[in-house]
């Protein structure tokens, strides 16, 4: 809305919901902000919910003959309080939590559904159990003990507006737990608390210290996810709460004390009178009507409107990796700059800095990066290794260049071969499924298509294959003292060697030698006597993208090279010199032999475990977990549109870089 006064389409009464991201990305375009000291029109006015902006909201739009919409956040809001909301519910007749006056998910909870939309909402219900959702999910599971046998009774927010307009009051709550002792006598009661409850005076409706006097009740105060309550609950006590309604999705009796949305329709027993207007629903129709047709979600990742399946997805691959390690795990040997980088692929885990071994507590979780080995850790530290994902950044890490994958190795570390890594373990004993077979297929395809390598360089002319070539191997460098070659080069060593050993057994063949783009690039020391590289090979090519080079060649020779890896994907053959993680699966010629490794795979079963199952990534757009699909598109738009910044810095930091390997130092970047 411009300051002449030109009529909008909406407008919202609060400078807040004028940049609301979320609600920025549903319209589809930024409302503007209806003020006072504009001269102004719009079809709509938009408020929030029963608070001052909804109120103004509807009384503007009734003073001038126009629409109102209400806003609340959806009931699969997003992954923490303070991030952005993922849906919003948009409401022309009202608010879905003031049983007062008609919603239009009141009007919509009773309309009959299709055969495929039960469906579809019995399809909710499962994802919603399968992924253990709640309207916030950013908590862990409670970890402390559980009754035999128990209730479950929810507390709110004092004051909260859900209360008021849900026709229940403070005294409601203490009718409720007297209900629940009573009609339970042979069962505990859980009570479970707000988390400020214990730090804030009065943001309870209950007296902590009473409760925990009471025999049969057990209060939990502590900020834990929801649903692992729920699930082991006998029956679910609420006044308006949404635990309610999540209840019901996982199969629980609903005791109501207040007349919250899902109350009224027959599915839950109510202590208040249901309106007039509501009538009998099905589980399916309510939710078909209160997580489909009245919420809008927006995809944290894309910015674009989506289903609900989709934020399910994203939440519930949220929820699986915070939950994966302890809540507090030690950091060793971590510069100050992979330790902030620590700390996006651990959310969900704090991550305390142990510059000691020493400091480190017995039965505690340590992550350090890849063989590390340190002298004084507790005797019973589980150890988790770190190291970069086979697809990790359009730019190079020595460069600081940030990944956007890492692989977690609790076994050992995938790279090394003397010892079981998780990666191994994955490929020797998964069953791979059909669905998922088809999504690494799929996954490989979109490698191929968007020519995605580990690093993903740019801007350089692609290496042609010679017209008189007819059988080209590619043999790629390696940085010799790299722990890949320490652990797993077998008896080959160094680059010279193994261009010695190829153009033995390949006498007629026109070999090509690509030295590692961190030693071209004077970020680390070239090999043994590699400078002697020429006398083995037809072409030293330094520059080029890797995909490209791989479209030219007939072979790839490679002692442990990710190269290796990304060649059989693209159908060539491979001989390996060493002993590299995708080797000894029956995809590779092998010089050395892994007695371990007696499964033979697909090559889409090795991509389904070094891309799917092992390797942790993280969205650069929207910096929470996310898929190697979406990786994919990441790292293609990342390397279309360049660097960024980091030119204007790069330079310089290369320069140092430099001087600290020419001093022999050794960085712990």
């Amino acid at each position: 809305m411009s300051a002449t006064g030109v009529a909008c389409d909406s407008l919202t009464t609060s400078m807040d919901l004028a940049q609301h991201p979320t609600l920025r990305g549903l319209l589809g375009f930024a409302p503007a902000f209806h003020s006072r000291l504009l001269t102004s029109s719009a079809k709509t006015y938009i408020g929030w919910g029963r608070k001052w902006s909804g109120r103004r909201a509807v009384a503007i739009a009734a003073q001038k003959g126009a629409e109102f919409t209400l806003l609340e956040d959806g009931f699969l809001r997003s992954v923490g309080r303070r991030a952005s909301s993922l849906s919003l519910v948009f409401d022309d007749l009202g608010i879905y939590y003031d049983a007062s006056a008609p919603s239009r998910l009141e009007v919509l909870i009773p309309k009959t559904i299709t055969t495929k939309q039960e469906a579809r909402a019995k399809r909710l219900v499962a994802l919603w159990r399968e992924h253990r959702l709640s309207k916030y999910n950013e908590a862990r599971d409670y970890e402390g003990r559980l009754p035999e046998s128990y209730v479950l009774v929810v507390d709110q927010v004092a004051r909260d507006l859900s209360i008021r307009y849900g026709e229940a009051d403070r005294a409601a709550f203490a009718r409720m737990l007297r209900a629940a002792l009573a009609e339970h006598p042979r069962r505990d009661v859980i009570v479970k608390l707000h988390p400020d409850a214990l730090n804030r005076s009065g943001f309870s409706h209950f007296d902590v210290a009473e409760l925990r006097a009471m025999p049969r009740v057990q209060v939990i105060a502590e900020n834990c996810h929801v649903s692992k309550l729920i699930e082991r609950a006998e029956v679910v006590y609420a006044v308006t709460s949404q635990v309610g309604f999540e209840a019901l999705m996982w199969g629980k009796p609903v005791r109501c004390f207040g007349m919250p949305f899902y109350a009224g329709w027959g599915l839950t027993r109510d202590e208040l009178p249901p309106p007039e207007r509501r009538s009998k629903a099905t589980l399916e129709q309510l939710v078909h009507a209160a997580l489909i047709r009245y919420p809008r979600y927006l995809h944290p990742e894309t910015k674009q409107p989506c289903e609900a399946e989709d934020v399910m997805a994203h939440i519930g691959l949220q929820r699986q990796l915070r939950q994966r390690f302890p809540g507090t795990v030690y950091a060793y040997g971590f510069s100050p700059r992979k330790r902030g980088i620590l700390q996006r692929f651990m959310q969900g885990s704090d991550v305390v800095s142990a510059p000691n071994p020493r400091d480190i507590p017995a039965d505690c979780t340590v992550v350090m990066w890849g063989e590390t080995k340190p002298d004084g850790l507790p005797p019973t530290s589980r150890i988790l290794r770190v190291e970069d994902g086979f697809l990790r950044s359009s730019g190079l890490g020595a460069e600081l260049v940030p990944p956007i994958s890492w692989a977690l190795d609790d076994q050992g570390i995938y790279y090394d071969p003397t010892r079981l890594s998780r990666l191994e373990t994955l490929l020797q004993c998964t069953s791979f499924d059909d669905s998922l077979i088809a999504r690494a297929r799929e996954l490989r395809y979109n490698l191929l298509s968007n020519r995605i390598t580990k690093y993903n360089l740019s801007g350089s002319a692609t290496w042609r294959k010679p017209a008189s070539a007819a059988r080209v191997i590619l043999v790629p460098g390696q940085v010799e003292n790299d722990a890949s070659i320490r652990c797993g080069g077998g008896e080959t060593r160094t680059n010279l060697r193994l261009l010695e050993l190829v153009r033995a057994a390949n006498p007629d063949a026109h070999i090509v030698y690509k030295p590692h783009p961190d030693v071209v690039a004077g970020l680390r020391r070239s090999g043994e006597d590699e400078a002697g590289a020429k006398q083995f090979c037809n072409e030293i090519v330094s520059s080029g993208d890797m995909a490209g080079l791989l479209d030219q060649v007939d072979e790839v020779h490679t002692i442990s090279s990710l190269s290796g890896f990304e060649a059989l994907l693209r159908g060539l053959s491979v001989t390996c010199y060493g002993s590299p993680f995708y080797a000894g699966w029956g995809l590779t010629q092998d010089r050395c032999a892994i007695p371990r490794r007696t499964r033979k795979l697909s090559l889409d079963q090795l991509v389904a475990g070094a891309l799917i199952a092992y390797p942790t990534y993280v969205s650069r757009d929207s910096g929470a977990f996310t898929t190697p699909e979406r990786a994919v598109e990441e790292l293609a738009q990342w390397r279309a549109t360049g660097p960024g910044w980091m030119p204007f810095w790069r330079s310089g930091l290369r320069i140092i870089l430099q001087a600290w390997v020419a001093s022999g130092l050794r960085s712990n970047f």
